[in-house]
């Protein structure tokens, strides 16, 4: 550990900042919901609809993200996306109608985070650090971006508190442009093409021939699904259970916090046990939790629970899968790889917001959505299971040629 700080200590840190802005900010969109809707009189579906429609633009834009990353370096894509990020939260703190909301917090915003999360960033520290190493630092540096879900979430409440949601906005969008000085961090220059290896199109041909990529993919759809609709929804679940605000709040919060255990315990674990085996039991032990949460007697003491528990599990996904591709491909191709099996977890994060909008304000009630998360859990436990974290044959020979 000592040896891979002091040769990627940097990139590490400045990964970690750059997370922490990112996801920081996107982790408190749900606190805007009520607000917003209603000071505009809309139904929840309109807010709903913009932050999933923000999620799969964003999974949309992630392989060509990942794919210029891969091919120029991160930095010029960390740097245009962070740009991007900032000037959709000041228009989104300027919208005023359905449109101008999907406009900024949809397209601008999701864009700006294809360019600055997990993909993009992950695949710089998987180029930096060691193989041996290479889970340990997803881990780390995503551990240390889930710092930021748990800090900004009291602080965006504090700034509506203080500001309002538009002002609130607006310092958001500044707090964010601090990733473009963040950028001179990322020392990620991939090593030029040379003839032996592949191209992308070569990359995209051997990844789509393989089903455990597939298998990865559709799994990863329930991730997003589940942490899209719990993040914009819980918050107005817990008031329908007559339950303060507050709680909303800090749940998100624990969420935040746990998280940051959570997924540098995956890192850790995913160095050492087979990582579709432990996506398998983080699946499984989520429908639990859910199923939990509904059981129980909606209380404060069950939500704040369900917050530690669904936190410990809620991104622990990321550096296991990403960490797989890793191992299956190598990590010539890695962000565009994993922005393609990130496309799929966005796909569901659009449905998991959407439908949850929609499933509310046409029944009054989310019972159904949480349903169908409990149901997805079990069949990404059952996905994972049959992947093996065995390099493709290209990379075996390579390794047997070394």
């Amino acid at each position: 550990m000592t040896s891979m700080w002091r040769t990627c200590g940097w990139v590490l840190v400045g990964s970690a900042l750059i997370l922490a802005l990112s996801l920081g900010v996107r982790h408190g969109f749900g606190l805007f919901l009520a607000p917003m809707s209603a000071e505009f009189g809309w139904g929840r579906e309109v807010f709903a609809f913009a932050i999933a429609l923000q999620n799969l633009i964003w999974g949309l834009a992630q392989p060509f993200t990942g794919a210029l990353a891969d091919r120029f370096g991160a930095a010029k894509v960390v740097l245009i996306g962070g740009v991007l990020y900032a000037v959709g939260l000041l228009f989104m703190g300027m919208a005023d109608s359905p449109w101008s909301l999907s406009l900024s917090a949809g397209l601008l915003i999701g864009i700006g985070l294809s360019g600055t999360s997990f993909s993009v960033i992950l695949g710089v520290v998987g180029r930096a650090v060691p193989p041996e190493k290479r889970s340990m630092g997803m881990g780390i540096a995503s551990a240390a971006g889930s710092f930021g879900q748990f800090a900004m979430l009291p602080g965006t409440l504090g700034l509506i508190g203080w500001l309002g949601w538009s002002a609130a906005l607006l310092a958001l969008g500044l707090l964010v442009a601090l990733i473009v000085p963040l950028v001179s961090m990322l020392k990620d220059v991939p090593a030029p093409l040379m003839g032996h290896e592949q191209t992308l199109s070569e990359a995209l041909r051997e990844a789509c021939s393989h089903s455990g990529f597939w298998l990865l993919a559709i799994g990863f759809f329930v991730c997003g699904f589940q942490v899209v609709f719990i993040g914009v929804h819980l918050p107005a679940y817990l008031v329908d259970q007559h339950l303060p605000a507050s709680v909303g709040t800090t749940v998100l919060a624990l969420v935040g916090l746990f998280n940051i255990f959570g997924t540098y315990t995956a890192g850790w674990l995913g160095g050492r046990m087979s990582k579709p085996r432990l996506l398998t039991g983080l699946y499984l032990v989520r429908a639990v939790v859910i199923g939990l949460f509904l059981w129980l007697p909606v209380t404060t003491t069950t939500a704040y629970a369900f917050g530690m528990a669904m936190g410990f599990l809620w991104l622990s996904t990321v550096p296991l899968t990403n960490g797989t591709v890793a191992t299956l491909f190598g990590v010539r191709n890695l962000s565009m790889l994993g922005g393609i099996v990130f496309l799929f977890h966005q796909l569901g994060s659009f449905l998991g917001g959407w439908l949850g909008g929609v499933v509310y304000d046409r029944t009054g009630s989310y019972d159904l959505i949480w349903q169908v998360s409990i149901l997805l859990s079990l069949l990404a436990a059952a996905l994972n299971w049959p992947v093996r974290e065995r390099p493709v044959a290209r990379l075996q020979v390579q390794a047997g040629a070394a």
